[in-house]
């Protein structure tokens, strides 16, 4: 009898597994652009082994990005709480590893499911650069949120964490949920594309270029933004007011946020940094998430 059981438990695990899909595209092909300036897009890796290490190590500069995707990093044991992770880039390329599926790994070591975003860069002819970036953020927390049952994620426990350019991606869709930026593609869309809380690690391009003090006129922070947590170092070249800026704007509307600033560590860096005050900021978020019970 225990034999069949034992049986049984395993088919219903494999079951349970098969739900998840690793990669799931977000749009229908006849959504997609592929081409520009005349020429046919073809996602490839800028980096050549060897050159522009972090830490050492090479990181992959994805490119040319027109077919979006979700791709699933399902944890032995899942807590319930889902994280969709933007790498950055300057929304030009994708840190796909250096800020993607490291910080995934990362994720399902604390029981966490994570969620890589490989969201469409850089821009075509005609659209700001965060468009189609915007489009498929919301597009990600919709589909997650629509799933969650299936995933064994809990639908009030989808957060969202971005770096750099992924940074101002995150904050954005934070605080730009109330209608969709494209039309409708199935029932996912009607789910909230709010996340339920927001990670920023030295983000970028949130601070407005033309009056000082104050935020980019598409990031519109109100008593809604989900509950954030943020960090950079002052001598980051992107400038740390982007997170100075951004925390007041939330203080101000009484977002509950918590921010983390270091004198040093630049920026880019991913979780491979072993010294200093960057070195533990993953723990620093681990700690927030569970006092915020996510």
């Amino acid at each position: 009898m225990k034999k069949y059981l034992l049986i049984i438990a395993c088919s219903m695990s494999v079951i349970a597994k098969a739900q998840v899909p690793a990669e799931i595209r977000l749009w229908p092909q006849n959504r997609l652009i592929d081409t520009a300036n005349g020429h046919k897009l073809v996602e490839h890796d800028l980096s050549k082994p060897g050159e522009e290490l972090v830490a050492g190590k090479d990181v992959i500069r994805l490119a040319e990005v027109t077919n979006p995707t979700i791709k699933i990093f399902t944890p032995k044991n899942p807590n319930g709480t889902a994280v969709i992770v933007c790498p950055g880039g300057g929304y030009y390329i994708l840190a796909l590893d250096l800020e993607g599926t490291e910080l995934c790994n990362w994720y399902n070591s604390i029981g966490v499911t994570a969620i890589l975003l490989k969201y469409r860069v850089p821009a075509p002819p005609g659209k700001l650069r965060y468009e189609l970036p915007l489009q498929d953020a919301q597009r990600a927390v919709g589909l997650v949120r629509s799933n969650a049952a299936k995933w064994g994620i809990k639908p009030d426990h989808i957060g969202i964490m971005g770096f750099s350019a992924g940074g101002h991606l995150s904050a954005l869709v934070s605080n730009s949920y109330a209608k969709r930026t494209y039309e409708q593609v199935d029932e996912a869309d009607n789910e909230s594309c709010r996340p339920d809380f927001t990670i920023l690690v030295y983000p970028a391009y949130l601070v407005n270029d033309k009056e000082d003090g104050k935020l980019a006129p598409e990031i519109q922070v109100s008593a809604n933004t989900p509950p954030t947590f943020i960090m950079q170092t002052e001598d980051d070249p992107i400038n740390v007011e982007n997170a100075l800026y951004y925390y007041l704007a939330l203080k101000k509307a009484g977002v509950s946020a918590e921010m983390h600033l270091y004198p040093s560590g630049g920026h880019g860096y991913g979780i491979r940094n072993k010294t200093g005050g960057t070195a533990v900021y993953p723990q620093l978020i681990e700690k927030w998430l569970a006092g915020n019970k996510f």
